[in-house]
């Protein structure tokens, strides 16, 4: 029964990836945008190719090859359906300033020049259009459901291509009568977002552009129809999706053995640090420090230390790669979030309590804070500036809102210092930033091993300015993490047990059994 679902779920997602939806791969998370569905491009993301190890002789058949290839596009397609709810596919779009585009566009141009050209010759040459008119033909007839048998029917006798031919044979076509029956099939087919765009085909009457605008619109329903089908199969999809993730990942692991090197090395680096936290905690650390480690601790650390990957670092898990953009996301927006609140703390504690109690006041400042420090993660250059100006401002409605309470300005000194405490903040190993850092780190930690039907662990109280925001975000992390957990888990298994247990300790243990 499992397989026939494996086997239904495959020829659904090659039924998307070879749609004229489909979407140009990207290792990025997906740019989802809140507007209307547009001609606009997306990006589909798609786990990285996973190579062979250096020097390896190359073996693998073609054949072989383009299986691989398959099993990464479907896990990753399938993944990212799943995970994400806002998914859709978007019309393939180049950007108009790129090569790609460019060339789009000349060959485009070139195509429907041609065509007009024949069109406007004496006697007509309908050669290019007929070929058109059957492309439009199978695009409709891909639109229609099992139920539209009528429809079916209707359109078989009126874009009866025989008939066309005959009609073009002896100079009889009438192109504008057909149009006018396929805008009109369009309109009882299409989603209702896409009504204006088929009443404005009514209004043309060149042959070439109204060809070009019916080819446009049928590509826009055709997304809407494949959007419309990720959306009616996802709950079945989800309910074979960790089965089907671990299956393809197999397949994947059967033809490239050495495609868990990056995720071995990941759990040891963080089998490494838990041994040492535990060890820093042990009151009387000894050779036997290791015995507290458990595999669950291990796995938590691990995907703690997600959150802050070097972007240089490539060797990136591959367990997880499908998420690297979700992740990486989550970790720049934690990061904004320990700033955000070790400015809020440094203010408050500058200002006392009776500033921050009037209403409005640390929403404001919040609001000002986020937008200062908005893409100034990248560089510590940058965020050195961006600190710079959010300790001036946060002094400017520090000094407005006591001002509007007929309150005494901050001490001159008091500004200063809280200027520069701010300014600091720029700095890695800065006190309050690394204070702050650390809780935010046990309650993320804290998350994951309450697991996600627990209640949320209580925030320390230094982070209560932003509790909304890293709840949120513990919450996206947590869902994360715990898919990847469920799907990876029987491939994590014997390594955590290796790591935990070298060979003589797990024959030990046997024997002990």
């Amino acid at each position: 029964m499992y397989i026939a679902a494996q086997s239904v779920i495959d020829t659904f997602i090659n039924t998307l990836l070879n749609s004229p939806a489909q979407q140009q791969t990207a290792s990025e998370m997906p740019n989802q945008r809140d507007e209307a569905p547009d001609d606009s491009h997306g990006d589909l993301p798609c786990l990285e190719k996973l190579h062979s190890p250096t020097g390896s002789p190359p073996t693998s058949s073609l054949s072989g090859l383009m299986e691989l290839e398959n099993c990464v596009s479907n896990l990753s397609l399938a993944h990212e359906i799943v995970v994400n709810e806002d998914f859709r596919f978007k019309p393939n779009s180049p950007p108009t300033e790129s090569l790609e585009g460019r060339v789009s566009e000349i060959v485009h141009r070139a195509f429907w020049d041609s065509l007009r050209e024949q069109l406007n010759s004496d006697p007509p040459n309908y050669d290019h259009a007929v070929i058109l008119l059957q492309e439009v033909k199978t695009m409709l007839q891909s639109l229609l459901l099992p139920g539209h048998v009528r429809l079916r029917s209707q359109l078989d006798e009126v874009l009866d291509m025989d008939l066309i031919q005959q009609e073009v044979d002896h100079g009889a076509l009438d192109l504008h009568r057909l149009a006018g029956y396929v805008i009109s099939t369009m309109a009882s087919l299409c989603a209702p977002v896409r009504d204006p765009e088929v009443r404005a085909l009514r209004d043309l009457r060149a042959p070439v552009e109204l060809l070009r605008e019916i080819f446009r619109v049928l590509g826009l329903m055709k997304t809407d129809m494949v959007n419309f089908t990720i959306q009616s199969l996802r709950p079945h999809l989800l309910q074979q999706a960790a089965q089907y993730e671990r299956a393809k990942f197999q397949q994947i692991l059967d033809k490239q053995p050495a495609s868990l090197d990056n995720t071995t090395a990941w759990l040891q680096a963080a089998e490494s640090e838990e041994a040492s936290a535990v060890s820093s905690r042990s009151e009387s650390p000894g050779p036997d420090s290791r015995g507290p480690v458990s595999a669950s601790a291990i796995l938590i650390r691990a995907y703690m230390c997600l959150l802050h990957w070097d972007p240089q670092d490539q060797k990136y898990p591959e367990t997880v790669l499908m998420d690297r953009a979700r992740l990486d996301a989550l970790g720049r927006r934690l990061e904004m979030l320990v700033l955000e609140a070790s400015v809020l703390l440094l203010t408050k504690a500058q200002c006392g309590g009776t500033v921050f109690s009037l209403q409005g006041f640390v929403g404001k400042l919040r609001q000002s804070v986020t937008a200062l420090l908005e893409g100034s993660h990248t560089r510590d250059a940058d965020l050195k500036g961006a600190l710079l100006s959010v300790g001036e401002t946060v002094l400017q409605q520090v000094t407005e809102a006591v001002s509007n309470q007929g309150g005494a300005a901050l001490p001159q000194e008091c500004q200063d210092l809280l200027r520069g405490q701010i300014s600091d903040l720029w700095k890695h190993n800065n006190p309050v930033r690394t204070l702050i850092g650390e809780r935010v780190q046990g309650f993320l930690q804290a998350m994951l091993e309450g697991g996600p039907a627990k209640r949320s662990p209580e925030l320390p109280a230094a982070l209560r300015l932003v509790s909304a925001e890293l709840a949120e975000l513990g919450t996206a992390f947590g869902r994360i993490t715990h898919f990847n957990r469920t799907v990876f888990g029987p491939f994590y298994a014997p390594i955590l047990r290796k790591i935990l247990f070298p060979q003589g300790e797990a024959e030990t243990g046997e024997d002990s059994r």
